[in-house]
């Protein structure tokens, strides 16, 4: 019932002052579309260059041979550490904490279909390169599979763009192109996906073949790279450190001679990112949040111009009896449900044009990047959260003045 009174109270105020009204409630929602759109345009940004990180390495540590730059029991410094196929099984037996190592070869490649010929970076891989690089195959298609690798097949899987150039649009699963003069059939093509971190180039333009392949084309013995899943991406710093370990231990090198056995971890390298696009979000949602601190403000004055102006009704529910409490939650209430009808046409606009947003084409580049916002449950729940302490704010600064009153020169109060 008192519920009931607050509202009928609180819409004959907006009824007799609609300016003020309208005014103050646009100064929230305007406030509010600001912490939005600010925010989600931060989230859109950090989740595209977080997927385009993985779309390089799903949390992956990449180990490359090196050479040794410390001294090591009366070894001499400036030695090679050539990896070989054996060292994955090798660490998947000494490290508990690894999922799956795979081995990698590469060379640049001339690739030729009658008279177009491109050249490109070509990789020899095991099956699961495509969980952990994330190539994953388009419809029709297929990446390499076991019977590949077994039967050293002449397969190779090509990336969306370099197909395209070479044959055009279309489906082109199951045709013949020449890596360096040598017939491959394609089994499969990989649609163009986003990338922030590459070597030799995008994947978009990689060609890939089984590894026992690539051994019996081009007979390399030493493996270009060692690709290590750890079983846990928590643990991705400590497998790091356990791969000098036990492959310091095989090739006699100081398990902290970094040099010796290069690597980048992806885990490390996606946490490091983390934190610099948590620290941009903070940032914009701090920016955001002035201006709608600005329209708490606004809020907060017109409180105190309603409290004045309803000082002979204050003073007679003092004098009635009316309790502190109930002045000072009249004026919350209030103050509440004018950031909250604000907050709610912010959001139902924001949505709006996040939604519009998304309908619009884009072309390749930092559009692509930027002009993607996402509106998660999280920036749902700050904008709440900032709307509520806002109304509360406002609200108890005048309701405190307004409890206050004394009931005998509030009544004289014309």
């Amino acid at each position: 019932m008192q519920i009931i009174l607050l509202l009928q109270e609180f819409l004959q105020d907006i009824k007799a002052h609609r300016t003020r009204a309208f005014l103050t409630t646009i100064a929230i929602t305007w406030g509010i579309i600001a912490v939005v759109l600010l925010i989600a345009f931060g989230e859109g940004l950090s989740f595209r260059m977080r997927e385009g990180l993985l779309n390089a390495g799903d949390r992956i540590v990449r180990v490359y041979s090196g050479q040794t730059t410390l001294a090591y029991e009366g070894l001499p410094i400036g030695r090679r550490v050539l990896l070989r196929e054996e060292d994955c099984r090798f660490i998947e037996d000494n490290i508990s904490q690894v999922a799956v190592a795979v081995p990698g070869l590469g060379r640049g490649v001339r690739l030729r279909n009658g008279e177009k010929i491109q050249s490109t970076f070509m990789e020899g891989v095991y099956p699961e390169f495509e969980f952990l690089r994330r190539t994953y195959p388009a419809a029709g298609g297929r990446f390499l599979n076991s019977s590949d690798l077994r039967e050293r097949k002449r397969v190779v899987f090509l990336g969306g763009e370099i197909t395209k150039e070479l044959f055009g649009e279309g489906d082109h699963v199951g045709k013949i192109v020449e890596l360096d003069g040598t017939p491959f059939r394609i089994v499969g093509v990989m649609p163009k996906k986003m990338q922030t971190s590459m070597n030799n180039g995008p994947d978009d333009y990689r060609a890939i073949i089984p590894f026992t392949t690539f051994q019996t084309i081009y007979g390399d013995k030493y493996l270009d790279e060692l690709i290590v899943k750890p079983a846990r991406a928590a643990d991705g710093m400590l497998v790091e450190k356990e791969i000098r370990r036990v492959l310091g231990k095989k090739y006699q090198f100081d398990p902290a001679d970094e040099r010796a056995t290069p690597m980048w971890n992806f885990i490390e390298q996606e946490q490091e990112t983390g934190k610099i696009f948590r620290g941009v979000n903070i940032f914009l949602a701090i920016i955001g949040s002035m201006t709608l601190i600005i329209a708490g403000i606004g809020v907060a004055n017109i409180m105190y111009v309603v409290a004045k102006e309803r000082t002979r009704e204050i003073g007679i529910k003092r004098a009635v009896g009316a309790k502190k409490s109930a002045i000072i939650f009249q004026f919350i209430f209030e103050s509440l449900l004018i950031a909250f009808l604000g907050g709610l046409l912010g959001l139902s606009i924001s949505i709006g044009l996040i939604k519009l947003i998304w309908m619009i084409p884009i072309t390749e580049g930092a559009t692509e990047y930027l002009a993607r916002p996402l509106l998660s449950p999280k920036i749902v729940v700050i904008s709440i959260a900032i709307l509520t302490l806002i109304g509360l704010l406002a609200g108890f600064f005048p309701a405190r003045k307004a409890a206050h009153v004394d009931p005998v020169e509030a009544l004289r109060y014309e």
